[in-house]
C-alpha cells in the first residue's frame, strides 16, 4: 500500500533539517536520517508532496520515523466516504440527546443500549432523533456495546461517540481526510473540556490537563511515544480494519488494547488535534478520583496482553545510572551523573559524524535526555510508585528531600506548560490528588493480577541511530492512563 498522489506531509516541529538539508534529525526514538541528492530535491522546505514513487516512498519513511506528519489541510476531501455513528449509552438521556443534535442527519446512528435501568428514556431520545435502537439484555460494558453497533455497520467507516460527547461540525469530515493513507486504521480529535455550570476548580483543572487530552500537536500513536495510545471517546476507524473489535472482556483501557493491536497488525493511528471534541468531565471531587483509579486498575490487563508496551517509565542504560546517581544524594552524586552525561554526549557525537556540528547537535540531545529521566523519575516517585515512595519517606531524609523536590519541579512545569486557568496551590493539589488516585488503581491492579509488570520499568537494550532514552514513553503524561 503506497500513498497516493497529492498526500501531503509537513515535519514535526522536533525534527531538525541539519547540514543544509542534507540530513533530518527526529523521531521516535531520535535518529539522523541522511537524504540522498535525490531525497533533498524532494523536500521544499519542510513539505513534501507525494508526486511519483519516490516521493511516496520518502514520505512513508517519515511518517514511520515519527518525523513527519500528514498535512491535513493539504489532504483532498474524501469524495465518497459513507460512515455510521455508533454511540455506546447506558442511561444519560440528557447527554444522549445533546449529542445527537451535535451529530446531525447526514449519516446513520445506532444507539446501543446497554442495559440501561431507564431504557424508556433512551428509546424515546433515539428515536426523536431517527436513530436505530439497539437494547442489550444485560451490561456487557463500553466495548462489547461498541461491538453489538459495529456488527450492523453496513458502510466503509465507523464513528464511535461516547455519549457525553459533543462533536463540532468539521471533525468527522477532516478525520476523514487521513484515509487517504491506506494504512491509517483510526483516526482521532483532541478531546476538550466541555463547559458546565458548575465551572468547580476540578473542571478546571480537568479542562487543562484531562487524561483524555493529548496535546496540542499531531502525532502519530504508538507505545512509547509522546502519544502512546488514544481514547474511544470519538474514533473514527476504518470497518475493514477492526476484524476483532473491542476486547469485550475489558471494562476499561479497551481503547488502548485496540489501538496496540492495529499498530502491531502494521496499521497506522493518526492523532489530530486540528480538529475537537468536548467531553463533559466529571466535576465533583469524589466522582473525578473514582475515574482517575478506574483509568488506573486497566495497566495489569493491558500488562498481561501487551508486555512489551506496559511500563511506568523507559530507562536506557545510562538514564538509569543517571537517575541513581543523583538519587543518592552524596557528595560525588553531582560529578558521576555529569561524567554519565559526558559519556553519552561523546557517544552521541560519533554517531552524528559527518554533520557539521556534532559536539553541539549531542549536547543537545543529551540535554534533552536528562530532562525526560529527571521527568519520568519524578512520575515514578510521585504517581506509580508513590506507595512505596510514602513508606521511604517515613524512614530516609533523603527519601523526602528527592520526593519534595519532584513533587515542586513537577507542579511548577506542569503549570506553565498547561496554561491552567486555576491558581497553582489549588493545581498543585489537584495534580497530586491525580497521581494519588491513579496510582492506587494501578497497584489495585497488580495485586489483584499477582503480577509487579504494570510497576516494572524497562530498561532498554544499548543501540538504536540516536538513542536518547528518557523522552516520553508509556509513563509518561499520557502515558497508559487510558
Amino acid at each position: 500500500m503506497t500513498l497516493p498522489l497529492g498526500f501531503a506531509v509537513v515535519l514535526d516541529r522536533h525534527t531538525r533539517v541539519v547540514d543544509s538539508g542534507r540530513a533530518l534529525l527526529g523521531g521516535f526514538p531520535t535518529r539522523l536520517l541522511r537524504l540522498t541528492p535525490r531525497a533533498r530535491r524532494l523536500l521544499a522546505g519542510r513539505t513534501l508532496h507525494v508526486r511519483d514513487a519516490a516521493t511516496a516512498l520518502l514520505a512513508d519513511r517519515l511518517l514511520d520515523t515519527g518525523m513527519a506528519h500528514p498535512d491535513v489541510d493539504a489532504l483532498p476531501a474524501p469524495a465518497d466516504a459513507p460512515y455510521t455513528v455508533v454511540v455506546p449509552v447506558r442511561d444519560r438521556p440528557r447527554q444522549l440527546g445533546r449529542l445527537l443534535r451535535s451529530i446531525g442527519t447526514d449519516a446513520p446512528v445506532i444507539v446501543v443500549d446497554d442495559a440501561s435501568r431507564r431504557p424508556a428514556d433512551v428509546a424515546a431520545v433515539a428515536a426523536g432523533h431517527g436513530a436505530r435502537l439497539v437494547a442489550l439484555a444485560a451490561n456487557v460494558g463500553p466495548a462489547g456495546a461498541r461491538n453489538a453497533g459495529l456488527r450492523l455497520v453496513t458502510t466503509p467507516y465507523v464513528v464511535f461517540a461516547d455519549s457525553d460527547i459533543v462533536l463540532d461540525p468539521d471533525t468527522v469530515p477532516t478525520l476523514l481526510r487521513h484515509f487517504a493513507d491506506p494504512r491509517v486504521a483510526m483516526a482521532v480529535p483532541r478531546i476538550t473540556g466541555l463547559p458546565t455550570a458548575a465551572g468547580t476548580w476540578i473542571e478546571r483543572y480537568e479542562n487543562s490537563r484531562s487524561s483524555l487530552d493529548l496535546g496540542a500537536h499531531p502525532a502519530p500513536v504508538r507505545p512509547g511515544t509522546p502519544v502512546s495510545w488514544a481514547s474511544s471517546a470519538c474514533v473514527v476507524a476504518r470497518v475493514e480494519a477492526l476484524t476483532e473489535g473491542f476486547d469485550a472482556h475489558m471494562r476499561v483501557g479497551e481503547d488502548v488494547d485496540l489501538c496496540w493491536r492495529l499498530i502491531a497488525a502494521g496499521r497506522r493511528v493518526r492523532y489530530e488535534p486540528a480538529v475537537r471534541a468536548a467531553h463533559e468531565h466529571r466535576v465533583r471531587v469524589t466522582d473525578w478520583l473514582q475515574r482517575k483509579a478506574v483509568y488506573g486498575t486497566g495497566a495489569e490487563p493491558l500488562a498481561r496482553r501487551h508486555p512489551e508496551c506496559v511500563a511506568p517509565a523507559v530507562f536506557a542504560p545510562w538514564s538509569v545510572a543517571f537517575a541513581a546517581a543523583l538519587l543518592a544524594q552524596r557528595r560525588w552524586s553531582v560529578p558521576v551523573a555529569g561524567a554519565v552525561l559526558g559519556v553519552v554526549a561523546v557517544r552521541i557525537a560519533r554517531k552524528l559524524e559527518g554533520t557539521r556540528h556534532p559536539c553541539r547537535l549531542a549536547a543537545r540531545l543529551t540535554a534533552h535526555g536528562a530532562l525526560g529521566t529527571l521527568a519520568q523519575t519524578s512520575a515514578l516517585l510521585t504517581r506509580h510508585w508513590w506507595p512505596l515512595t510514602a513508606a521511604g519517606c517515613a524512614l530516609s531524609r533523603r527519601t523526602r528531600r528527592a520526593t519534595a523536590v519532584a513533587a515542586l519541579a513537577d507542579i511548577a512545569l506542569e503549570y506553565r506548560r498547561d496554561e491552567a486557568s486555576l491558581d497553582p496551590l489549588r493545581y498543585g493539589v489537584a495534580r497530586r490528588l491525580d497521581d494519588l488516585a491513579y496510582g492506587a488503581g494501578v497497584w489495585f491492579s497488580a495485586l489483584k493480577g499477582r503480577s509487579w509488570a504494570p510497576l516494572r520499568p524497562r530498561v532498554l537494550r544499548p543501540g538504536g541511530s540516536v538513542p536518547v532514552s528518557g523522552k516520553p514513553g508509556a509513563g509518561a503524561r499520557h502515558g497508559t492512563r487510558h
